[in-house]
């Protein structure tokens, strides 16, 4: 009976099944990747970009593309900010150009980006680069894609070290800057003030090698902060002329459109780069002659001693601008303006795309040579593997290579046992990349910077830097002092203009001298000083530095840090760490008093007995730790030490943690 009774349920199933899948068609769930940020903001772009005609784009009269230089703190990136503003942009903050979420927490700017803005029917491409000496390369590979250049210098402060490096490169491409100065609305700026800073200006331009032509730059006085700019000195223009139409109108007077011939073949030297998880591989770069278009065959080639070697061979996905604070997809562009492109994977900056025709690749850019270089490794100390998900010498290699890759002031060359020695401008340049490493859950063991010397006809050269001070009266003989201990040699000592109790110090101290000094001369200083700094040149070698740093504290024990044992060990020197913090044999817990270093026990504990006494429990107070940042550990770290980087925690250690072997090696050090 169960039989055919199955069997006329199935037939009767199967029947409705038949007829209602007669009139619906099921789709199949389209199993495709989701789609990133970066890519949605495209699409949502695509309609409002056709929109507009495309032969437009491609008439180079109506393009000016502009850099953005200063020192650090000048004002560039708030500048930036009144100009997007000014021109219609949607601002979401302060700072908008500082995408990267270590700019926005550090109120600095790391990398040169693109931006591009329309006023009166021409199209003003802005590029906004970094102030600090560290992030040198940044300039130096943008300042060829550009015609003109804002020169913006604080009217209270004058020209200092970075705005020497960045004019100086934007004069030897033959650009015409306009000078900008900014916060001429602060109470202490006057009329005269401002026409000493152009005049230190002018010879600035004059001591650069400037033609006759740069020298006749355009002045406007301008407050990015309240955002309006003149052409004449005034601390409150009128309320109609409270905006930047004067800025950019100089811009379209002043700087001339890219000379471009539209009707040769394609090429673009590559500039930036950026990766993006849906289109992959994203070129920037300026258009040096012809057209693309979306589907276009393009080629990735470079320079070999051989000649020319063809990189890759592909078709142009994307073709893409940013407009203000957005991302556009455009389906054209012209010789002159500057577009990112997908498309490619194997092209980076300095490569040239060009059409598949050309066998020609456009000239690279010439980088100042790294100055200072650290080596990381795998962290090997006895805490390892508990905070990080990076950890072997393999990933450390690949993250590595893809920064130099984008950053091309950083060079990579691989060490002895799963180590990478990292070649960079400074200790702030390489405190970034170790930071981002972190936060990405790489665990690494970082040297102390070394400073890379040259030889010429048998003389040992180290690199100089030019060093600009700015302290109060009390506080000259301390930085004197410690300067000096440094090998540094004072240029120039003289007041600050319109401050009856402060000192300008112009020196040159060599970069080893350097490192680790900002923190000691914030506490020298109070925090009332300001120090800027900037390479200047290779120098015959200066001699062995003075007496900069005392010993350390190291830990012979392992395990957890008592207040106890701590209490005992404050006489001895300064503490980095407090009770409750893991610690291990050869890890350094201190700054010793003396000039050697002194092995202790923070894990002791204290022996109980059964005798009760009131003299016996003592209140226990400790000092406010030496919490160090990475910065600070990257400057104080000697040469026989290390710093172990986690995401959660710095420690630094000594190279060798067993005392013995760190005793051995020192002898041997001195024999």
């Amino acid at each position: 009976m169960a039989g055919p009774l199955l069997r006329s349920l199935w037939s009767s199933t199967r029947n409705s099944f038949s007829s209602s899948s007669a009139s619906t068609t099921l789709k199949p769930y389209p199993l495709t990747p989701r789609a990133s940020p970066l890519a949605r903001a495209f699409s949502a772009a695509t309609a409002a970009s056709s929109a507009t005609s495309p032969n437009s784009s491609l008439d180079p009269s109506r393009l000016r593309n502009v850099a953005v230089i200063a020192h650090v703190d000048h004002g560039k990136t708030t500048l930036m900010d009144r100009l997007l503003r000014q021109c219609g942009a949607d601002i979401p903050h302060e700072r908008a150009m500082d995408s990267i979420s270590l700019e926005r927490e550090r109120g600095i700017t790391i990398a040169s980006k693109v931006t591009s803005i329309p006023w009166k029917e021409n199209e003003l491409n802005m590029v906004d680069t970094p102030g600090h000496a560290d992030f040198g390369g940044e300039v130096e590979r943008v300042v060829g894609m550009v015609e003109g250049a804002i020169l913006v210098v604080d009217a209270g402060e004058g020209p200092l070290a970075q705005t020497k490096f960045v004019l100086a490169k934007a004069l030897k491409y033959g650009l015409r800057p306009i000078l900008l100065l900014n916060k001429v609305d602060r109470p202490a700026v006057s009329e005269e003030m401002c026409n000493e800073v152009e005049s230190l200006v002018f010879d600035l331009f004059a001591n650069l090698g400037a033609t006759e032509e740069q020298l006749d730059f355009p002045v406007l006085y301008a407050s990015a902060k309240e955002g309006w700019a003149s052409t004449t000195f005034t601390k409150d223009p009128p309320a109609d002329a409270r905006n930047m139409s004067r800025l950019l109108d100089a811009i379209i007077s002043h700087v001339p459109p890219p000379t471009a011939n539209l009707d040769a073949p394609f090429q673009m030297l590559v500039s930036m780069m950026e990766r993006d998880f849906y289109l992959g591989r994203i070129l920037t770069g300026r258009v040096s002659s012809g057209s693309i278009r979306i589907g276009d065959r393009v080629q990735g080639l470079r320079h070999k001693d051989s000649g020319v070697e063809k990189i890759e061979e592909g078709k142009v996905v994307k073709l893409m601008k940013k407009k203000g604070t957005h991302m556009v997809v455009i389906e054209c562009a012209g010789a002159g303006d500057i577009v990112s492109m997908a498309g490619l994977t194997s092209p980076s900056i300095g490569h040239t795309v060009a059409s598949v025709e050309t066998m020609t690749a456009l000239p690279t850019v010439v980088l100042d040579p790294p100055t200072i270089s650290m080596t990381f490794g795998v962290n090997d100390s006895p805490l390892a593997g508990r905070d990080g998900t990076h950890l072997t010498g393999g990933k450390i290699g690949d993250r590595l290579s893809a920064e130099a890759e984008t950053n091309l002031a950083i060079n990579v060359l691989p060490g002895l046992s799963e180590s990478f020695e990292v070649q960079g401008r400074g200790e702030l340049q390489l405190g970034i990349l170790i930071e981002n490493m972190r936060r990405e859950g790489f665990e690494l063991s970082v040297s102390p910077p070394k400073v890379m010397y040259k030889t010429e006809s048998g003389h040992k050269l180290e690199p100089i830097e030019e060093v600009t001070i700015e302290v109060n009266e009390e506080h000259v003989g301390l930085v004197m002092q410690a300067l000096s201990n440094r090998r540094a040699e004072v240029v120039e000592m003289g007041p600050v203009p319109g401050s009856a109790d402060r000192t300008r110090l112009s020196l040159t101290c060599p970069s080893r001298g350097l490192v680790g000094y900002r923190s000691v001369f914030s506490s020298d200083t109070r925090g009332t000083g300001f120090m800027h700094r900037a390479f200047l040149k290779y120098e015959k070698y200066r001699g062995p530095l003075g007496d900069v740093r005392k010993g350390v504290l190291v830990s012979m024990g392992y395990g957890t840090t008592t207040a106890y044992a701590l209490m005992s060990l404050e006489p001895r020197g300064t503490l980095f760490v407090t009770p409750g913090m893991e610690t291990y044999d050869g890890m350094i817990v201190g700054e010793h008093s003396r000039d050697t270093d002194l092995d202790v026990n923070p894990v002791r504990n204290k022996e109980l007995t059964n005798v009760r006494a009131a003299s016996k429990d003592e209140n226990v107070k400790l000092s406010p730790p030496r919490l160090m940042t990475l910065e600070e550990a990257i400057g104080y770290v000697a040469s026989d030490e290390l710093i172990e980087v986690t995401p959660k925690t710095i420690r630094l250690r000594k190279k060798y943690l067993d005392v013995n072997k760190r005793k051995s090696m020192s002898k041997r050090q001195k024999e």
